[in-house]
């Protein structure tokens, strides 16, 4: 089992830094495909992955992602109130094939899954993007690997002991400064590339912070919803680690978090 996760891990990694210094068209398409199977997965502890409802929450994803290409949407906030239009229409017209929560799963699928991830193609596109982008996968699977290493040597207090019994505040602890370390080490090395000064390698160390911590909340919330449908994992697209959401989901809530503080602090 260990050896099919390093090496499924390892390719993750691999197919990750292929896509991500593509960049562009390449980068934008693959995270809309990821996107649409991360919903599938969601959908389908839901129990409405192939429904007409289902179907509304895929089609919003893919123009969302049109619309951070072309910029159609004049007001994003066409977008929302367009799509809960549509998804009420279907709620009413098809009942009562659909329980008030499935609809409401459906809409959060959309901004949960699609919107939030899209963060990795909005910081990539960015001007330095393709350092800063490294920054989304430093604060979560980074801060995810250094809370495990000491959480298994010193972890004592249990963090969350109903929802994950193994997670500990010392690995909390150690998550938090080895995300930040990797960070700072991170910058200094690109600190030319990036155009940065000592004084922003600082501050992307203490936003790496603010991505580890929420990154460990995106953690636990994947977590609380396998939790609730009594699910082990939400699919087994990727070997030993389970579906795209099983191995994204801290990576969901990093994603927009570093993008807007990127954006208002550097």
């Amino acid at each position: 089992m260990f050896k099919t996760r390093l090496i499924s891990g390892i390719l993750l990694v691999a197919a990750a830094l292929v896509f991500i210094l593509a960049g562009g068209e390449v980068l934008l398409a693959v995270s809309c495909v990821v996107s649409l199977i991360g919903m599938y997965e969601l959908y389908r502890v839901y129990k409405i992955e192939r429904t007409a409802a289902a179907g509304a929450g895929y089609a919003a994803a893919v123009l969302y992602y049109l619309e951070l290409y072309v910029h159609w949407i004049p007001d994003r906030m066409v977008f929302v109130i367009g799509l809960l239009i549509v998804l009420l229409a279907i709620y009413v017209l098809a009942y009562p094939k659909y329980h008030a929560s499935q609809v409401t799963a459906v809409f959060f699928g959309v901004f949960y899954v699609a919107v939030m991830l899209s963060g990795i193609y909005q910081v990539r596109m960015r001007e330095q993007g393709v350092y800063l982008v490294w920054l989304i996968f430093l604060c979560s699977w980074g801060c995810d690997t250094c809370a495990y290493c000491v959480g298994v040597k010193f972890g004592k207090h249990k963090m969350s002991p109903v929802l994950s019994p193994k997670k500990s505040i010392e690995g909390a602890v150690g998550g938090l400064a080895g995300t930040c370390l990797l960070t700072a080490l991170y910058a200094s090395v690109f600190r030319a590339q990036m155009g940065i000064t000592g004084a922003q390698v600082a501050v992307l160390s203490a936003i790496s912070i603010v991505g580890g911590l929420i990154s460990m909340i995106g953690d636990l919330a994947a977590s609380a919803i396998k939790r609730n449908y009594e699910i082990k994992d939400y699919g087994t697209l990727i070997p030993g680690h389970g579906g795209i959401l099983d191995r994204f989901d801290s990576v969901i809530f990093t994603a927009p978090v570093i993008c807007y503080l990127a954006n208002y602090l550097l």
